[in-house]
């Protein structure tokens, strides 16, 4: 496998690692020409529209928009009737993304407030979004990973109503993404995809109600859907290739990383894998791992050309070198594969979720570890954070000012209103110097 080997102490490593991480965020134009007019068409006609692109996209020809909603019963039903083992681990799951987001809710989306000396109390309501869409992928696969990451930190958050869509094509709907939104508390599914379902619940229409923010992942027509309507509506984000970053001491069996590795590499050919190591034997002895493993993969193709296309074996002069790369970039996910992985975490800053040890694979955390799987990518984990409980969540600030403290604060915002011109903001403060 012709995959790129670079070394930090080459002089020209900077440049390389900028070659390698390059990936071009130009929008396709005929992409952005179908979306603007498949939104202006929902925005105008509603479910007309609706109905027509999704007959035209996923070969599903209802009569109305309300044929493609899926009754809460059937999707019961969808759940009741999962083999065993399916039934247990989407339970085993839920319940995992359930604990920790309860966690999360009960330590980061708090109301407080505080009195200060005049009297006056200053303090943060924390209150749900009334209404939310989720997006589920399902064109080339089936995603019920997707449903429990998305629905279930919004249901934790006290969300009001949470409305799924789901593309359908040629009308095949999945038993395991209708049971994951059974049992994360999904109220409402309408099987349509693509611009004209983020359309859909950003206007609303006669039978699709508006939200008031969209979460998931899709395709580039989805991506490009969500960039147009935020404003409209809020957005989780706009997410980039897959991703994931391995920093390795040499201690953890080359297998376990270079399957790894795969596992980011088999979402498709612009996903990126990349191993730093300041072992070069170590970095050998991957490559020869992954050379030995590819051939019995499944999406062997996707992978070698996911690999030799954006692919990295990065040979680094020590762990905290490598830790400090690592920081440039920013992965989406990122595992310390170490025999003391802690002692590296406090040299960690950016990345949407760290693996510790040799024991934590990446695919833990797409499917049940219990943190959210929705992770920022392309270098925007330097600003960003993974889906979570705070999304689905605003906050109002509170002001409840006393006399006195309207005494002490009203000359201050008389001055600086003055200053700015602004003369009624300084009467409505000295009007109450009372």
């Amino acid at each position: 496998m012709r995959i790129a080997r670079l070394d930090s102490a080459a002089a020209d490593f900077d440049p390389r690692l900028q070659q390698l991480l390059h990936w071009s965020e130009a929008q396709d134009q005929g992409i952005e020409e179908a979306v603007t007019t498949i939104l202006a068409e929902v925005r105008s006609q509603g479910d007309a529209a609706v109905l027509a692109r999704t007959a035209q996209f996923d070969g599903v020809h209802a009569a109305s928009v309300a044929e493609l909603e899926i009754p809460r019963a059937q999707l019961q039903a969808a759940f009741d009737g999962l083999p065993g083992a399916q039934r247990n681990a989407l339970e085993l799951a839920a319940a995992r993304v359930r604990s920790y987001h309860e966690r999360q809710r009960d330590a980061v989306c708090r109301d407080w407030d505080y009195v200060d000396e005049d009297g006056s109390r200053l303090g943060q309501r924390v209150t749900p979004l009334d209404r939310v869409g989720i997006y589920v992928p399902g064109g080339k696969a089936a995603y019920p990973s997707s449903v429990l990451m998305n629905a279930i930190p919004a249901q934790v958050a006290g969300v009001g109503e949470i409305i799924m869509v789901v593309p359908t094509p040629k009308g095949e709907r999945n038993a395991l993404v209708l049971a994951a939104a059974y049992l994360a508390g999904v109220h409402r599914v309408f099987t349509a995809g693509g611009a004209q379902a983020v359309g859909a619940l950003a206007y609303g229409t006669a039978t699709i109600p508006r939200v008031d923010k969209i979460t998931g992942p899709g395709n580039a027509y989805v991506a490009a859907a969500k960039r147009r309507v935020f404003g409209q509506v809020g957005i989780d984000m706009i997410a980039g290739p897959s991703e994931i970053l391995v920093l390795a001491d040499g201690s953890v069996n080359p297998d376990w990383v270079a399957m790894d590795l795969f596992s980011q590499a088999e979402h498709d050919e612009l996903a990126q894998s990349i191993l730093l190591s300041p072992d070069a034997a170590y970095l050998d002895a991957v490559a020869a791992a992954m050379d030995r493993l590819l051939p019995d993969m499944p999406r062997a193709a996707v992978i070698r050309a996911s690999l030799e296309g954006r692919g990295g074996l990065i040979r680094t002069r020590s762990m905290a070198e490598a830790c400090a790369i690592s920081n440039r970039i920013a992965p989406e996910h990122l595992e310390v594969s170490s025999a003391s992985p802690e002692q590296w975490l406090a040299h960690l800053r950016h990345a949407g979720a760290i693996f510790l040890g040799a024991f934590a694979s990446e695919s833990l955390g797409d499917y049940c570890a219990g943190p959210n799987h929705v992770l920022p990518t392309s270098g925007t984990a330097r600003f960003s954070s993974p889906l979570g409980v705070y999304d689905f969540v605003k906050r109002s600030s509170l002001l409840h000012i006393s006399a006195a403290g309207a005494r002490t604060l009203g000359p201050v915002a008389d001055v600086l209103a003055q200053g700015e011109g602004l003369q009624a903001h300084a009467r409505s403060a000295t009007l109450r110097l009372v």
